[in-house]
Parts: structure tokens; sequence; C-alpha cells
């Protein structure tokens, strides 16, 4: 299964637009978006930038970010592509997702306690799926911000060390995009798409 996976869109829809017109012409299974589709703004924002990759008529599934208004999810939901606190198959590879980030200095909309995150993932999770994320694992190349420290949940980098999903892909730091690697696990911060980075992740039904 080929996977496009973007985040951080940030309300950029020229972006979106400029990506959709790009995948038109490529072969692949799903998109997935790790969150902050809006710049602290609500589902007007989300459905500009959301509208050029539902046209592709591909299966997409996203979780809202920290930065989403409240009714991005709920906008998700009825677009019926909402992967928060969720579980879906396709192609025969399970996919759990979870938006929005942990704790934050900043007081942003969608911010959770880590035992909520931790709860969502070993209620919705089973062997060999990969997670959707906004926000990166504790301690990786891809939650450290250019101050230097590392931001990213807790409960995630501790549910990827007991579980060891074949990938997570997530996004939120900005300046940390990249891939790393705990254990077995694959991590894919694709970059955020509002400065141009998306990222193309072949997946088989191993998991690998």
């Amino acid at each position: 299964m080929r996977i496009i996976a973007v985040t951080d869109i940030h309300g950029n829809s020229n972006k979106a637009e400029q990506l959709a017109e790009r995948l038109k012409g490529e072969e692949f299974d799903i998109i997935l978006i790790a969150g902050d589709i809006t710049h602290f703004k609500g589902r007007e924002s989300a459905e500009k930038s959301l509208s050029y990759f539902l046209e592709l008529r591909k299966p997409i599934y996203a979780v809202m970010g920290n930065c989403d208004g409240r009714n991005v999810l709920d906008l998700l939901e009825e677009l019926g592509i909402s992967l928060h606190d969720k579980r879906i198959e396709i192609n025969g590879i399970g996919i759990v997702g979870f938006g929005g980030s942990n704790i934050t200095p900043f007081s942003t909309i969608w911010e959770f306690h880590e035992d909520k995150i931790w709860e969502s993932l070993n209620r919705n999770y089973r062997d060999g799926d990969i997670l959707l994320m906004h926000v990166p694992p504790y301690g990786t190349k891809v939650d450290r911000t250019f101050t230097g420290l590392h931001v990213g949940s807790k409960a995630l980098r501790k549910f990827i060390e007991e579980k060891q999903p074949p990938l997570v892909i997530c996004g939120h730091i900005h300046e940390a995009r990249g891939v790393d690697e705990i254990g077995k696990t694959l991590i894919v911060n694709p970059g955020p798409l509002f400065r141009g980075y998306y990222a193309v992740i072949d997946v088989d039904k191993g998991g690998e």
C-alpha cells in the first residue's frame, strides 16, 4: 500500500491544491493527514484545504492538530474521514489515529493529558497497525524544537517501545521533519505542507 502522508497544512490551501494537482498523475492508495489542517481556524478553512484532496476520489483519513478549531473534528466526522480515537482497516492494514497534542505551555485548542493518549492507543490498537498521530513520540529526531528541546508525547514513546507498531506518521514540530526509529518502529514526520513537504511511504501487509 502506498501512503501519501501530509501534515501541518496550517490553512495554506494553495499548497494543498498544488499537491493534489501533483498527485493526479501518481499511483497511491491512501492519503493520511496528521493534523493542523488550519491555523487556529474552523471548519471553513479546513474544508477548503481538504476539498482538493477529496476531489482525487481516493481514501482519506485525518486527525485534527492542536491548532485546529473545535469544529474541525466535527467536519472530519461529517466527511467520514476522522481517525481521531479510532481504528480503520484498508487493504488488510489497520490504522489507528489520535489527534491533538500532549499538554504544551501555549494552551492551544486540542491538548490531552498523557494518560488519555495512552488509554486511546491501547484501546484501539491491534498488533501490526500503523499509527497516525499529530504529536511525535518523545526523545526522537522528530520531536526536537529549534531550541533543542524534546517536546513529544511520553505516552506515545512508551506505547511504541512496548507494542512496536511498524510505522508512526506524525507532525506538529515543523523544524523536526525527518525519520527516526524506536526498535523496529519507523517514525516519519513528513514536514509541514505549508512549506511544501509531504512523504510517500510504501507499506506491505506485514506492516513493513
